[in-house]
């Protein structure tokens, strides 16, 4: 309109116009040939569990890949910036399907707001942990940062959010929460069904079937925290959507199984929590690990290792407990895998010494304990991970159309998945971003 107005103003300022317009145009073109960038010679891995592609291009605009494929079928544009991976391995950006983005400060809780968060969204990133689903906790500062983050120039971890794990007494107070938390404009809905290793009363069928409904009816997925198989089974046919922990109080079999693929339930085993319990009852391998000690406060591990803090926890029935279910979750992991379950790669790190970063590769190396393959284990972190949660069609793959968030890799991870650790440059958005650390 303003352009429209001033054609009726003298020739020689609608010839300024015109040129100012054409300025402009040139500039913005200028801007769009600028930030494309190729990026050639990689070895890609993209998350679909499909063979890796050699001397491989990706090419990236507006933070989203535009086009990817071997050099033969790639035409890379005369303006982009090509940035050579030559020697690299290149796999989308590691996916928590079960994190937290919380309070916790150290080994301190009560540090919920914004400038934690990012922090924590940071340091998630710094490890190539693009992505988090934050399934618990999460208050209003997380909405927020949930809700600006469909931006190109976005220079951190992405977060999804359930806001609080919703408990209740009855049915009606199920349905009401629901109401209460769907109003903030969740990503999931929370709930934990077990008991606690029986500290607490486990959840009634008929508390979670209320749960389950009015999630359905909201058009939220429910996720739930489980311990025992016959819950897990149970949850399920009452309309469980993700299972967020391991089934640790015995073995599953192919009937569990089979009910996990018919009711297209994924299955999320953080096993790297079971040794958050109990790990600290002296002082792990990894306290001297580099990678660790990149991403951690000194003064944390410190606290770690007091001789009465360590005697506490090997002291501790539940801690003990927790140390007994690891080998019956990570059996269980294997079994499913095998029969077909879809496995999302989740640590539930993020309360105090669970360590967000180290803790979602340490996952992925149990994984591989535990009998799955380094493919099996990159595609449950990336593109299924995606899959479980919704967020397959902007994330979790590396595919034309989707953010270029990725990962390159010195070391090829199909050879062992401990070469996760060996992270050249994280790619956000289409941008490589710092790593103050490492």
């Amino acid at each position: 309109m303003m352009l429209h107005a001033r054609l009726h103003s003298t020739i020689r300022t609608g010839r300024t116009i015109c040129q100012a317009v054409l300025l402009l145009m040139a500039s913005s073109m200028t801007t769009a040939q600028t930030d494309t960038v190729a990026l050639v010679d990689a070895r890609i891995i993209n998350g679909t569990g499909t063979a890796p592609v050699d001397d491989g291009v990706i090419i990236i605009n507006a933070g989203r890949i535009i086009a990817i494929g071997n050099s033969n079928d790639i035409d890379i544009p005369d303006h982009a910036n090509v940035v050579s991976m030559a020697g690299k391995t290149i796999i989308p950006g590691l996916i928590n399907a079960h994190g937290h983005v919380s309070d916790v400060l150290g080994l301190e809780s009560g540090h919920y707001n914004t400038e934690n968060l990012l922090r924590q969204l940071n340091l998630y990133a710094s490890y190539g942990v693009t992505t988090v689903i934050s399934l618990g906790g999460d208050e209003r500062e997380a909405f927020e940062l949930r809700d600006t983050q469909q931006t190109p120039a976005l220079d951190r971890a992405r977060i999804y959010v359930a806001g609080p794990v919703l408990s209740a007494d009855s049915p009606d107070e199920a349905a009401a929460l629901v109401d209460e938390v769907a109003r903030s404009n969740p990503d999931f809905i929370k709930i934990r069904v077990d008991d606690n290793l029986g500290r607490t009363a486990k959840m009634a069928p008929e508390v979670y079937q209320a749960f389950s409904d009015r999630a359905d009816h909201h058009g939220l997925p429910l996720a739930v925290h489980i311990y025992y198989l016959d819950d897990t089974r149970q949850v399920i046919e009452a309309g469980g959507d993700f299972v967020a922990h391991s089934v640790r109080d015995r073995h599953v079999d192919q009937a569990f199984a089979d009910q996990l693929i018919a009711a297209d339930i994924c299955y999320s085993p953080t096993l790297t929590r079971e040794v958050s319990t109990y790990i600290y009852e002296s002082e792990p391998d990894f306290f001297s690990d580099p990678f660790f000690l990149a991403g951690v406060d000194s003064e944390i591990l410190d606290t770690l290792r007091e001789p009465a803090r360590q005697q506490r926890l090997r002291d501790s029935a539940m801690a003990q407990r927790y140390k007994a279910a690891l080998p019956i979750a990570m059996s269980n992991l294997k079994i499913l895998a095998d029969a077909g379950v879809t496995i999302a790669m989740g640590t539930d790190s993020g309360p105090a010494a669970r360590f967000q970063g180290y803790f979602e590769h340490l996952e992925m190396w149990m994984m591989q304990d535990a009998g799955l393959t380094p493919m099996q284990i990159i595609t449950s972190a990336t593109g299924d991970a995606a899959h479980c949660m919704g967020i397959s069609d902007e994330l979790g793959t590396l595919e034309a159309g989707k953010w270029a968030d990725l990962v390159v890799l010195s070391a090829d991870p199909l050879e062992d998945i401990r070469n996760t650790r060996s992270i050249d440059q994280v790619w956000i958005a289409g941008k490589a971003l710092p790593r103050p650390g490492f």
